[in-house]
């Protein structure tokens, strides 16, 4: 069975004009804040239900059969199957990935990445955002198959990652995969992401934007690598 997964139900009306076949998933998660602790997989389900229902008001069942079910597929696949991840390049998309890849650390299933190769340098942090049928289908042909040594990679990165160990991220950072573009930048971002989005959101204050969609504007050219929507950069702000 081919199986993929999307970064998010924005993409699901591009990625049914592809053509592409195969059993749909979508992460729904937003793994780049809130609580990613737990000893086992179910108790860390537990905390982020209970994250997402504090800060979104989600009932936590419906987090358990819209996102958790999404993310124990892939628990379950086998030999026979493929695993075909569509992440984008910004550390929200990465750390989603890097969750994804510590769950398929045991898989035997053929695990590929398809990223959004038709951006360029400048607008690469805006990921899949405007994607048309085609544009998915020409990611999807020029995919990545991750190698035993990525997947274990993604697992290191995500446990780097869940545990603010910055130092084991900045080592990881020199690790040089086709599967992981923009690697030193993203573990840059991830080892000060508790700090960095304030100090640039306070310094856009500073300079006198106070319209929401002004500042959101300014954050994103200047911080788009971590691929912050309205709601995230609305709680930086709510600690300024």
């Amino acid at each position: 069975m081919i199986y993929l997964m999307l970064p998010g139900d924005a993409q699901v009306g591009a990625f049914k004009n592809s053509g592409i076949d195969g059993e749909l998933l979508v992460c729904r998660e937003c793994l780049i804040e809130g609580d990613v602790s737990g000893e086992t997989l179910d108790e860390f389900f537990i905390n982020r239900s209970a994250f997402i229902n504090e800060a979104f008001g989600d009932d936590p069942a419906n987090y358990n059969a819209g996102v958790a079910s999404q993310f124990r597929q892939l628990k379950e696949l086998s030999i026979r199957d493929e695993i075909n991840l569509w992440y984008e390049y910004e550390l929200f998309c990465a750390a989603n990935l890097w969750f994804c890849l510590s769950l398929l650390a045991n898989t035997e299933a053929a695990v590929y990445r398809v990223e959004p190769i038709y951006r360029t340098m400048e607008d690469r942090w805006e990921g899949f955002g405007g994607a048309t049928g085609d544009d998915m289908r020409r990611c999807f042909d020029s995919r990545i198959r991750l190698t035993e040594e990525d997947v274990e990679l993604g697992l290191r990165l995500w446990n780097a990652f869940r545990s603010n160990d910055s130092t084991e991220l900045m080592r990881l950072s020199d690790e040089v995969s086709p599967a992981f573009p923009y690697l030193n930048e993203l573990c840059e971002a991830a080892a000060v992401r508790d700090s960095e989005p304030k100090r640039i959101a306070d310094e856009i204050r500073q300079e006198g934007s106070e319209n929401f969609a002004d500042i959101f504007a300014a954050f994103r050219r200047r911080a788009g690598i971590y691929g912050f929507g309205d709601s995230q950069l609305k709680r930086v702000l709510e600690t300024t």
